[in-house]
């Protein structure tokens, strides 16, 4: 059975233009990847949870910040591993800079038997339609294309 993830892509208004606010995922093996690396922040259903709450729960534990508004369901994609995701949109505002997220280890460098701990997400930014498209993981794509149409 394929994973199950919720997420939100909180979106605002700036200089006439939308723009979305992106994650970059932490670790050695993101290190020095960009296009396409970049994702909502999201994360696995607990069995029983309800997308909604999980989307809100992953927002606060991966930017360190409260989730506030009500969600705008985006619907459900598919990523290239199988791994569902449902997504949520809310207007709003976060200031990167005060990006604070949970840690995970990992043994690194491999086989080196270090456990090494490293932030979920490295970095947080805004970027226009256009340039989120470039970002973002090809799965989430669709996603800007339903926050435009709900936008317009």
């Amino acid at each position: 059975m394929a994973a199950e993830s919720a997420g939100v892509l909180l979106f605002k208004r700036q200089d006439g233009e939308l723009r979305v606010l992106l994650v970059h995922p932490g670790g050695p093996f993101w290190r020095r990847k960009d296009l396409g690396a970049w994702t909502i922040p999201k994360g696995e259903r607990m069995p029983g949870e309800d997308a909604e709450a999980t989307a809100r729960r992953e927002f606060s534990e991966e930017l360190g910040a409260p989730l506030e508004g009500p969600l705008v369901a985006l619907g459900r994609i598919r990523q290239k591993g199988g791994k569902q995701v449902d997504a949520f949109a809310v207007e709003g505002d976060f200031d990167v800079e005060r990006l604070s997220c949970n840690t995970f280890e990992i043994e690194w460098p491999p086989r080196s038997g270090r456990l090494q701990s490293f932030p979920e997400i490295d970095r947080a930014q805004w970027f226009t339609m256009a340039e989120a498209h470039d970002k973002i993981n090809v799965a989430q794509r669709a996603l800007l294309d339903r926050l435009a149409d709900v936008c317009r």
